[in-house]
């Protein structure tokens, strides 16, 4: 059943899509008082003394988190060349070619922002990247993600040792793997570090990779255009080397996410569980 709606919608255009996601957005915001409370808290997190700004935040991400589930079926249903590559701009391409350069591979950052599911798709239209994923524990759409995401110059590395170990032979091979670093790890993968000044659990694994391989960071946003016309790749150098302390490591990727973030504070998903905490370590919960 799923299978079949999510055929039927990938045969509509993406501004109708949007317009249906940020319908759905704002009915969940409205519908849902738990949701509500996540998105202002965390919003005000980054926004403490400028209301205006929260404001602004808040009323992007609920529309945009409501685009970014209906366009999937655009993105996933689509082959790369009639669907994100087909209504995508890239900004900033040198930033790739610099970092492709060293021959160390490629560490491509993005957080949840924007159409992130759009950024690994059009980056293989000129690279091969693999991308890590955590995988569905519902058989049939676990089917559909890697159905989906799995594509020509993409492939799949699950939040697992195997995976790590299937991201580090992509680097040595001189190729680039994605991330979205803000995804909280499981207990055991991560560090307590700030963002926005608030205590987050954060992945080690980006620190660990550069390390490992001498990789390049490159930052990255899907940029949602208006009216469903389409996105921007925008693409930033990250930090040149991360510190070999995790914590440390774990801060400065946090803060490459802050700037990244800020650049487009209305495409984050500030209703995200940035700040959830492993089960047995409740540290920092809001």
């Amino acid at each position: 059943m799923i299978k079949i709606a999510f055929d039927l919608l990938a045969r509509l255009p993406l501004p109708l899509l949007h317009g249906l996601g940020t319908l759905l957005g704002w009915a969940v915001y409205g519908l849902s008082p738990s949701y509500r409370l996540k998105i202002e808290q965390h919003a005000r997190i980054a926004f403490p003394q400028d209301e205006l700004a929260r404001i602004r935040a808040i009323r992007g991400s609920v529309s945009h988190a409501g685009m970014a589930l209906f366009e999937l079926p655009f993105l996933w249903g689509r082959p790369t060349m009639h669907g994100a590559a087909a209504c995508t701009q890239i900004k900033n391409w040198e930033v790739i070619e610099q970092a492709q350069a060293q021959g160390k591979g490629v560490i491509f950052l993005t957080p949840h922002m924007g159409s992130f599911e759009s950024t690994a798709q059009v980056f293989s239209t000129r690279a091969p990247i693999t991308v890590l994923y955590r995988p569905n524990r519902k058989a049939e759409i676990q089917h559909i993600i890697e159905a989906s995401r799995a594509r020509n110059n993409v492939a799949l590395a699950p939040t697992t040792l195997a995976g790590v170990k299937i991201l580090l032979k992509a680097l040595k091979r001189g190729e680039a793997v994605g991330m979205l670093p803000d995804q909280v790890p499981a207990e055991g993968e991560g560090v307590w570090a700030n963002m926005f000044g608030q205590p987050a659990y954060t992945m080690t694994l980006p620190g660990r990779l550069q390390q490992a391989t001498g990789a390049a960071i490159v930052l990255a946003i899907g940029v949602r255009k208006p009216n469903g016309e389409g996105f921007i790749l925008e693409l930033y150098p990250g930090p040149e080397r991360l510190s070999a302390d995790p914590v440390q490591a774990a801060g400065e990727v946090n803060q490459a996410m802050e700037s990244l973030i800020m650049k487009h504070p209305e495409q984050y998903y500030w209703g995200y569980e940035r700040y959830k905490p492993p089960k047995s370590n409740p540290r920092g919960q809001l």
